[in-house]
Formats: structure tokens, C-alpha cells, sequence
């Protein structure tokens, strides 16, 4: 399978997902929030809070840290699973936010193969209410999924589900790549 048929641009919803896992841009709580995050808690229903409270505590007392992530089941949601992980908060791009944004889609990533996850779904970690200026961010989840893709045989379908003005960044990129 090459790239082309392995990355897809969703315009939508990614609480509605038919794939194995989305990811949630959580904050370092994982007790939900605004945004994507809140949307994943809300739709997947009470047990995911559960299932975090129970994470923090045995695992990560004082949060989940920024680039890492963790999986949980998808509960009422369509996808089986939600891969949890931090993004950072940008500040200028001179504190190592680039390489913490790459750890997120590689983390969760390996997460997904570790797994034996076929499909995973992204939204556009870190480009909202953390303030990560769009076009570095989708160079960066770009890159990085191009270069797991490249060396994995899972997942053997990534998704970016975006909305609003990251589609037309998104889908620009993606072509001059020649992926869609």
C-alpha cells in the first residue's frame, strides 16, 4: 500500500470516526476540557473520565507530559480506542515546542502499532486554544506520519480530521506532496 492510500483529509467531526482509534489532544489532566478534548469526553461518555482518573493515579499523579500519550477504550464512541496526548503550548517556537509536537504524532503512533491498530485519526494537536500556528503544525504532523508510515506496516491508514480553515492548509500541503 503506498502513502496516497494510507493518508487521508476528513472535513469533519472526529468524535464520529469509524476507525480503531482517534486521538484526543488532551491537556495534561486527561480529565477533559474544551475543544477536541471535551467533544472525545463528552461523546465517549462518563467510563473514559474513569478510565483517565484511574491512568493519573497509578501512572502519571502529577499529569500526563507534554508529547507523550496513552490509550484508553472509545466507550460510546464509533472508534474502539482514543489515544490521549499532550501537545505543547506555543511560545515563540524557542522551547522545544517543534520536537514536543513531532513526539505527539510519534508517540501515538507507536501506540497504534503496539496495538495492532489499523486506523487512527488525528485532529490538528495543539492549533487551538494552545496557540500552534497552523501551517508549522500540519508540516510537522505531516512529516512525522510520512516518516512512521515509511518504516511500519501499521497503521495502515492514517486520518487527519480537521475542520474550519486547517482543511485548506491541510489539503494544500498533502497535494504539493502529491498524497491527495
Amino acid at each position: 500500500m503506498n502513502l496516497q492510500e494510507r493518508i487521508k483529509l476528513v472535513e469533519g467531526d472526529i468524535t464520529k470516526e469509524k476507525v480503531d482509534a482517534i486521538v484526543n489532544a488532551a491537556n495534561s489532566s486527561l480529565m477533559g476540557g474544551g475543544g477536541v478534548d471535551g467533544a472525545i469526553h463528552r461523546a465517549a461518555g462518563p467510563k473514559l473520565l474513569e478510565e483517565c482518573k484511574k491512568i493519573r493515579k497509578e501512572k502519571y499523579p502529577n499529569g500526563l507530559p507534554t508529547g507523550k500519550a496513552v490509550i484508553t477504550k472509545g466507550y460510546n464512541l464509533p472508534s474502539k480506542f482514543v489515544i490521549h496526548t499532550v501537545g505543547p503550548i506555543y511560545k515563540g517556537g524557542n522551547y522545544n515546542e517543534p520536537e514536543l509536537l513531532a513526539q505527539c504524532y510519534k508517540n501515538c503512533l507507536e501506540l497504534a502499532k503496539e496495538n495492532g491498530l489499523k486506523s487512527i485519526s488525528f485532529p490538528a494537536i495543539s492549533t487551538g486554544a494552545y496557540g500552534y500556528p497552523l501551517n508549522e503544525a500540519a508540516d510537522i504532523a505531516i512529516q512525522e506520519v510520512i516518516n512512521f508510515l515509511k518504516n511500519n506496516n501499521l497503521p495502515e491508514q492514517v486520518r487527519f480530521v480537521v475542520i474550519g480553515p486547517n482543511v485548506d492548509v491541510y489539503k494544500t500541503k498533502l497535494k504539493s506532496m502529491g498524497l491527495i
